[in-house]
């Protein structure tokens, strides 16, 4: 395919020689003046096309850019809906994670004291387990210690009554 401009200056390139050829004769022929008018309509019917491919190009250069605009405007606007949707999905989802942050937090640090717990619980019932078994063996002493003295009361009441009974006897 040719292009416009190489098509134009081809048909002006022919024009000049018709003209110089024409200049050389003085008096162009019928013909030629018909040509000539011809390849001038041609030109000028050219001309008129190129204009008419380049306002329409215009045309089509002014709409894609509007339609460019309006794709970026839309482009921001479904932005800032899908910002709104996702706000509104979860209105206080930065609070919750925040929340969920101390959760995680207070969990790590109840469990080394959960353990503390339970260890010391252990300890506690031992220590209260001990205590139980020397509470109740100082029990059983004291029981023993009261029959002991109880015991050496008696005997000692008896031993007693035996002298007074040798006293008197004696008297």
């Amino acid at each position: 395919m040719q292009n416009p401009t190489q098509t134009w200056e081809q048909q002006q390139q022919i024009l000049r020689t018709r003209n110089s050829s024409q200049s050389v004769r003085n008096s162009p022929t019928k013909e030629e003046r018909e040509d000539d008018e011809t390849s001038r309509s041609a030109l000028s019917e050219f001309r008129a096309k190129e204009e008419q491919i380049e306002k329409k190009k215009m045309e089509v250069r002014e709409k894609v850019f509007a339609q460019l605009g309006r794709v970026e405007e839309e482009t921001k606007r479904l932005a800032e809906i899908r910002e709104e949707l996702e706000a509104m999905a979860d209105p206080k989802r930065k609070e919750v994670a925040a929340v969920r942050k101390k959760i995680d937090a207070v969990n790590r640090d109840l469990k080394p004291l959960g353990q503390s717990c339970l260890k010391k619980e252990k300890e506690y019932k031992e220590a209260l387990e001990a205590f139980n078994e020397k509470n109740k063996e100082k029990a059983q002493l004291i029981n023993k210690l009261m029959e002991l003295v109880s015991e050496s009361e008696r005997l000692r009441m008896k031993k007693l009554e035996e002298l007074s009974k040798t006293i008197d006897s004696l008297c």
